[in-house]
Protein backbone atom coordinates (compact mmCIF):
# COMPACT_ATOMS: atom_id res chain seq x y z
CA UNK A 1 0.00 0.00 0.00
CA UNK A 2 1.42 3.38 -0.99
CA UNK A 3 2.96 5.47 2.10
CA UNK A 4 -0.07 7.67 3.44
CA UNK A 5 -3.41 5.57 1.95
CA UNK A 6 -5.79 4.35 4.28
CA UNK A 7 -7.23 0.60 4.80
CA UNK A 8 -10.70 0.97 2.94
CA UNK A 9 -11.99 0.40 6.48
CA UNK A 10 -10.45 2.86 7.88
CA UNK A 11 -11.76 5.43 5.47
CA UNK A 12 -15.06 4.30 6.06
CA UNK A 13 -14.67 4.74 9.59
CA UNK A 14 -13.58 8.35 8.63
CA UNK A 15 -16.57 9.26 7.16
CA UNK A 16 -18.83 7.75 9.20
CA UNK A 17 -16.81 9.33 12.15
CA UNK A 18 -16.69 13.00 10.41
CA UNK A 19 -20.89 11.98 10.45
CA UNK A 20 -21.35 11.53 13.82
CA UNK A 21 -19.13 14.72 14.63
CA UNK A 22 -20.54 17.04 12.75
CA UNK A 23 -24.48 16.15 13.81
CA UNK A 24 -25.62 14.23 10.46
CA UNK A 25 -25.85 11.08 12.34
CA UNK A 26 -26.68 12.80 16.32
CA UNK A 27 -26.73 10.86 19.20
CA UNK A 28 -28.70 7.92 19.81
CA UNK A 29 -29.31 7.59 15.43
CA UNK A 30 -28.89 4.47 14.06
CA UNK A 31 -25.69 3.67 12.95
CA UNK A 32 -26.12 2.14 8.95
CA UNK A 33 -26.56 -1.44 8.81
CA UNK A 34 -23.54 -3.87 7.28
CA UNK A 35 -25.20 -3.78 3.99
CA UNK A 36 -26.28 -0.40 3.76
CA UNK A 37 -22.98 0.16 4.31
CA UNK A 38 -21.22 -2.20 1.79
CA UNK A 39 -23.74 -0.41 -0.66
CA UNK A 40 -23.17 3.24 0.21
CA UNK A 41 -19.39 3.01 0.28
CA UNK A 42 -18.81 -0.11 -2.73
CA UNK A 43 -16.94 -2.29 0.18
CA UNK A 44 -17.00 -5.75 0.66
CA UNK A 45 -19.19 -7.35 3.93
CA UNK A 46 -15.80 -7.73 5.78
CA UNK A 47 -14.37 -3.91 5.29
CA UNK A 48 -17.48 -2.65 6.79
CA UNK A 49 -17.79 -5.10 9.95
CA UNK A 50 -14.10 -3.72 10.56
CA UNK A 51 -15.43 -0.25 9.99
CA UNK A 52 -18.13 -0.77 12.30
CA UNK A 53 -15.44 -2.29 14.75
CA UNK A 54 -13.52 0.90 14.79
CA UNK A 55 -16.13 3.11 15.65
CA UNK A 56 -17.08 0.65 18.43
CA UNK A 57 -13.46 0.55 19.96
CA UNK A 58 -13.37 4.45 19.81
CA UNK A 59 -16.69 4.82 21.73
CA UNK A 60 -18.63 6.74 19.37
CA UNK A 61 -21.06 3.76 18.93
CA UNK A 62 -22.79 1.16 21.28
CA UNK A 63 -24.45 -2.16 20.36
CA UNK A 64 -28.10 -2.71 21.71
CA UNK A 65 -28.87 -6.34 22.61
CA UNK A 66 -31.31 -7.28 19.25
CA UNK A 67 -31.66 -3.47 18.38
CA UNK A 68 -28.47 -2.41 16.43
CA UNK A 69 -25.85 -0.19 16.91
CA UNK A 70 -26.48 3.36 17.55
CA UNK A 71 -24.29 6.42 18.53
CA UNK A 72 -23.16 7.53 21.70
CA UNK A 73 -23.76 10.49 23.62
CA UNK A 74 -20.48 11.59 24.83
CA UNK A 75 -20.89 14.13 27.19
CA UNK A 76 -18.91 17.18 27.60
CA UNK A 77 -15.51 16.39 29.70
CA UNK A 78 -15.49 17.32 33.43
CA UNK A 79 -11.79 19.03 34.63
CA UNK A 80 -10.24 16.89 37.78
CA UNK A 81 -8.18 19.83 38.69
CA UNK A 82 -4.82 19.47 40.31
CA UNK A 83 -3.62 23.16 42.08
CA UNK A 84 -1.65 21.37 44.93
CA UNK A 85 -2.44 20.46 48.60
CA UNK A 86 -3.42 21.95 51.75
CA UNK A 87 -1.54 21.74 54.76
CA UNK A 88 -4.63 21.50 57.49
CA UNK A 89 -7.78 22.38 57.03
CA UNK A 90 -11.05 21.66 54.43
CA UNK A 91 -9.17 19.22 53.19
CA UNK A 92 -12.09 15.36 52.14
CA UNK A 93 -10.84 12.74 50.39
CA UNK A 94 -13.14 13.93 47.44
CA UNK A 95 -11.05 17.36 47.77
CA UNK A 96 -7.70 15.63 47.71
CA UNK A 97 -8.49 13.85 44.67
CA UNK A 98 -10.33 16.81 42.84
CA UNK A 99 -9.44 20.24 44.48
CA UNK A 100 -11.61 22.41 41.84
CA UNK A 101 -13.92 24.28 44.97
CA UNK A 102 -16.87 24.49 42.46
CA UNK A 103 -17.24 21.12 42.34
CA UNK A 104 -19.23 19.26 44.75
CA UNK A 105 -18.81 15.50 45.69
CA UNK A 106 -19.57 12.82 47.89
CA UNK A 107 -17.81 9.43 47.98
CA UNK A 108 -18.01 5.69 49.50
CA UNK A 109 -15.06 3.73 50.89
CA UNK A 110 -14.06 0.12 52.30
CA UNK A 111 -11.25 -0.16 54.30
CA UNK A 112 -8.97 -4.03 54.81
CA UNK A 113 -5.35 -5.04 55.87
CA UNK A 114 -3.57 -6.82 53.00
CA UNK A 115 0.06 -7.50 52.32
CA UNK A 116 1.77 -4.82 50.34
CA UNK A 117 2.26 -6.35 46.27
CA UNK A 118 6.06 -5.72 45.27
CA UNK A 119 4.65 -2.91 43.06
CA UNK A 120 3.08 -1.08 46.24
CA UNK A 121 6.01 -2.26 48.34
CA UNK A 122 8.71 -0.25 45.67
CA UNK A 123 5.54 2.86 45.84
CA UNK A 124 5.80 3.19 49.73
CA UNK A 125 9.78 2.05 50.06
CA UNK A 126 8.79 -0.81 52.05
CA UNK A 127 9.63 -4.80 51.79
CA UNK A 128 6.99 -6.50 49.73
CA UNK A 129 4.68 -8.54 52.26
CA UNK A 130 4.74 -5.53 54.68
CA UNK A 131 1.32 -5.06 56.04
CA UNK A 132 -0.74 -2.07 54.34
CA UNK A 133 -4.36 -0.23 54.84
CA UNK A 134 -5.50 -0.31 51.28
CA UNK A 135 -8.99 1.68 51.24
CA UNK A 136 -11.20 1.86 48.18
CA UNK A 137 -13.18 4.94 47.45
CA UNK A 138 -15.90 5.72 44.65
CA UNK A 139 -16.53 9.20 44.59
CA UNK A 140 -19.80 11.14 42.84
CA UNK A 141 -19.81 14.50 41.54
CA UNK A 142 -23.86 15.58 41.47
CA UNK A 143 -24.31 11.76 42.40
CA UNK A 144 -22.80 10.90 39.09
CA UNK A 145 -19.87 8.46 39.77
CA UNK A 146 -16.95 10.03 38.89
CA UNK A 147 -13.32 8.80 40.05
CA UNK A 148 -12.47 5.09 41.78
CA UNK A 149 -9.70 5.55 43.80
CA UNK A 150 -7.46 3.29 45.75
CA UNK A 151 -5.07 4.18 48.39
CA UNK A 152 -2.36 1.82 50.76
CA UNK A 153 -0.72 3.20 53.61
CA UNK A 154 2.08 1.16 55.55
CA UNK A 155 1.06 0.21 58.62
CA UNK A 156 4.08 0.77 60.07
CA UNK A 157 3.33 4.49 59.94
CA UNK A 158 -0.44 4.21 61.08
CA UNK A 159 -0.59 0.86 63.20
CA UNK A 160 -2.23 1.21 66.26
CA UNK A 161 -3.10 5.06 65.76
CA UNK A 162 -5.77 7.08 65.93
CA UNK A 163 -5.55 7.37 62.26
CA UNK A 164 -4.87 4.04 61.58
CA UNK A 165 -7.85 3.42 59.42
CA UNK A 166 -8.48 6.59 57.19
CA UNK A 167 -12.75 6.53 57.28
CA UNK A 168 -12.94 6.25 61.12
CA UNK A 169 -11.62 7.85 64.00
CA UNK A 170 -11.33 11.34 65.63
CA UNK A 171 -10.08 12.41 62.21
CA UNK A 172 -12.05 10.17 60.33
CA UNK A 173 -13.10 11.67 56.24
CA UNK A 174 -10.13 14.31 56.70
CA UNK A 175 -7.59 14.30 53.89
CA UNK A 176 -4.04 12.06 54.02
CA UNK A 177 -1.90 16.00 55.52
CA UNK A 178 -4.31 16.48 58.01
CA UNK A 179 -4.22 12.79 59.41
CA UNK A 180 -0.48 12.69 58.91
CA UNK A 181 -0.15 16.02 60.80
CA UNK A 182 -2.07 14.06 63.83
CA UNK A 183 0.77 11.62 64.39
CA UNK A 184 3.21 14.23 64.03
CA UNK A 185 4.54 13.45 60.47
CA UNK A 186 4.97 16.70 58.44
CA UNK A 187 3.72 15.98 55.04
CA UNK A 188 5.57 18.36 52.85
CA UNK A 189 5.48 16.58 48.60
CA UNK A 190 3.83 14.92 46.43
CA UNK A 191 4.98 13.31 43.44
CA UNK A 192 2.12 12.36 40.61
CA UNK A 193 2.24 9.94 37.37
CA UNK A 194 -0.54 10.34 35.19
CA UNK A 195 -0.94 7.60 32.55
CA UNK A 196 -3.50 5.39 30.53
CA UNK A 197 -4.56 1.85 29.93
CA UNK A 198 -7.56 -0.26 28.84
CA UNK A 199 -10.21 -0.17 31.89
CA UNK A 200 -11.10 -2.93 33.22
CA UNK A 201 -14.74 -4.67 33.50
CA UNK A 202 -15.38 -3.51 37.35
CA UNK A 203 -13.90 -0.35 37.01
CA UNK A 204 -15.59 0.80 33.74
CA UNK A 205 -18.90 -1.24 35.25
CA UNK A 206 -18.24 1.06 38.29
CA UNK A 207 -18.00 4.23 36.30
CA UNK A 208 -20.94 4.16 33.78
CA UNK A 209 -17.98 3.64 30.84
CA UNK A 210 -17.73 1.23 27.91
CA UNK A 211 -15.79 -2.11 28.69
CA UNK A 212 -12.20 -1.54 27.33
CA UNK A 213 -12.14 1.97 26.63
CA UNK A 214 -9.60 3.76 28.18
CA UNK A 215 -9.07 5.51 31.40
CA UNK A 216 -7.05 8.06 32.71
CA UNK A 217 -4.71 6.79 35.91
CA UNK A 218 -2.85 9.49 38.44
CA UNK A 219 -0.72 7.20 40.46
CA UNK A 220 0.23 9.45 43.63
CA UNK A 221 2.40 9.63 46.10
CA UNK A 222 2.51 11.65 49.72
CA UNK A 223 5.79 11.87 51.27
CA UNK A 224 6.62 13.36 55.04
CA UNK A 225 10.76 13.81 53.66
CA UNK A 226 11.93 10.88 51.94
CA UNK A 227 9.55 8.67 53.73
CA UNK A 228 6.15 7.55 52.00
CA UNK A 229 3.30 7.90 53.83
CA UNK A 230 0.31 6.76 51.46
CA UNK A 231 0.24 6.06 47.88
CA UNK A 232 -2.69 5.79 45.68
CA UNK A 233 -4.43 5.46 41.77
CA UNK A 234 -6.95 7.48 40.82
CA UNK A 235 -9.01 6.31 37.75
CA UNK A 236 -11.45 8.17 35.61
CA UNK A 237 -13.37 6.90 32.18
CA UNK A 238 -10.58 9.20 29.74
CA UNK A 239 -13.80 10.69 27.20
CA UNK A 240 -15.57 12.01 30.70
CA UNK A 241 -12.74 14.14 31.91
CA UNK A 242 -9.56 16.02 31.31
CA UNK A 243 -6.92 16.89 34.15
CA UNK A 244 -6.01 20.21 34.81
CA UNK A 245 -2.96 21.71 36.53
CA UNK A 246 -2.15 25.28 37.90
CA UNK A 247 1.12 25.21 39.45
CA UNK A 248 2.92 27.83 41.18
CA UNK A 249 6.62 28.87 39.38
CA UNK A 250 8.87 29.39 42.01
Amino acid sequence: MPFGEQPAYLRVAGDLRKKISDGSLPPHARLPSQARIREEYGVSDTVALEARKVLMAEGLVEGRSGSGTYVREVPAPRRISRTGYRSIGECTPFRQEQSDERVKGTWESRSEQEDASPAIAERLGIEPGERVMRTRYLFRMESDPAMLSTSWEPLSVTGRTPVMLPEEGPLGGRGVVERMAAIDLVVDNVTEEVGSRPGRAEETAALGGVPGHAVMVISRTYFAGKRAVETADVVAVADKFRIAYHLPVK
